[in-house]
């Protein structure tokens, strides 16, 4: 990995020019050295290989090994074999998978009038589209608030739930229900961190 070039692919103008191509290898940081940078921050894991092994890794040589305060620090989203895997091994860890979340929502959405929160909801991280929120049992502020008390961090994306289609703009942000108290995610801070 340390050979890779992590400037290879960046552009900003859809492909006519790579202004960092040949100058980011050797940049790629070793998981160890991103836990060491940031030994206080929440950080989310995304496995993008599908491949059972690195969850294994990823559990057996780093999650392991961590205080339960840091692991309460950990988030890990990927594909629904890894995730069941991890789930087996920790109960409390903050997990995502796209089948995990449809899943449990809707049985959230089946029973959630009662204030019943599926323990299928427990422990996540759900990463919700703004135009589908809305139909969930005491949205926003009670239902953000029925997820914290089972470790359930919400997330909301723009739009109708392209994976990580963010609020990018600051025009975007106002799309961001009033009372809203959980995350947003955004592909552009440096458009919206002004805010």
């Amino acid at each position: 990995m340390k050979k890779l070039d992590v400037g290879y692919g960046y552009t900003a103008d859809e492909g006519k020019t790579y202004p960092f191509r040949g100058k980011g290898v050797g940049m790629m940081p070793e998981l160890s050295e991103v836990f060491s940078a940031f030994p206080d921050k929440e950080l989310l894991i995304h496995i993008k290989d599908g491949n059972i092994k690195t969850y294994e890794v990823l559990w057996n040589d780093y999650l392991n090994t961590m205080t339960e305060d840091r692991l309460a620090q950990i988030t890990v989203y990927g594909d629904n074999e890894g995730i069941r895997y991890l789930r087996e091994q920790s109960p409390s860890l903050r997990l995502l998978s796209k089948d995990m979340m449809k899943s449990a929502l809707l049985k959230y959405v089946l029973i959630g009038f009662t204030g019943y929160i599926p323990k299928e909801l427990h422990n996540m991280e759900l990463h919700l589209p703004l135009k589908y929120a809305r139909f969930l049992w005491g949205w926003p502020v009670k239902f953000v608030r029925r997820m914290e008390s089972v470790n359930t961090r919400v997330v909301i994306v723009a739009g109708d739930g392209k994976w990580s289609e963010g609020f990018d703009t600051l025009e975007s942000l106002e799309d961001i229900p009033k009372g809203y108290s959980g995350y947003v995610w955004t592909n552009r801070i440096d458009r919206v961190g002004r805010k």
